[in-house]
């Protein structure tokens, strides 16, 4: 990926984000985590209940998590990229240079764990097994997201690409 900039802020070097044994590192990648999975989990969740409510099958309400899940992570990175004058395309390539492989790491390892959870992909909206899976599965989506986009803002890409917008 590129290493994209603007005026007030030199992508170029975020070793400044390791002072104190990783501590900014850390809570940069914590907040890009959330921020990733604010997104996913709208999406996600919409996905899911949708495909419940509507009895569609597994893969066809996990494509629609899926795509829900991306819509809504791009999304949540584009406003703020919108709000501070950012042209059309690049607050895209903000957008996906920044969320990504969080996405994606997330989107797999959610729904991996609801395929894998007996019985979650076919319970009914008001259950606990549906609830508690689905709340279970994004929470280690996110921790499985979280030493990848430390890794990458260590390196000036992933979210370090859009964080002087989103007002960190």
């Amino acid at each position: 990926m590129t290493n994209i900039q603007h005026p007030s802020h030199d992508h170029s070097d975020h070793s400044h984000h390791a002072h104190g044994g990783g501590g900014s590192l850390n809570r940069l990648a914590a907040s890009a985590t959330l921020h990733c999975l604010s997104g996913c989990a709208i999406g996600e969740v919409l996905g899911m209940v949708i495909g419940t409510y509507l009895g569609l099958s597994s893969g066809v309400t996990i494509a629609l998590a899926v795509v829900l899940a991306f819509l809504f992570g791009y999304a949540l990175t584009l406003i703020p990229l919108f709000n501070a004058g950012l042209p059309t395309k690049q607050a895209l390539k903000l957008a996906l240079a920044s969320d990504t492989a969080s996405i994606t790491i997330m989107e797999i390892v959610d729904n991996g764990i609801m395929l894998a959870i007996p019985g979650a992909m076919d319970a009914p909206l008001d259950s606990k097994l549906f609830w508690l899976s689905l709340a279970f599965a994004l929470a280690v989506a996110g921790l499985a997201a979280f030493p990848v986009n430390r890794w990458l803002i260590a390196r000036g890409r992933g979210h370090a690409v859009v964080h002087a917008y989103h007002g960190h």
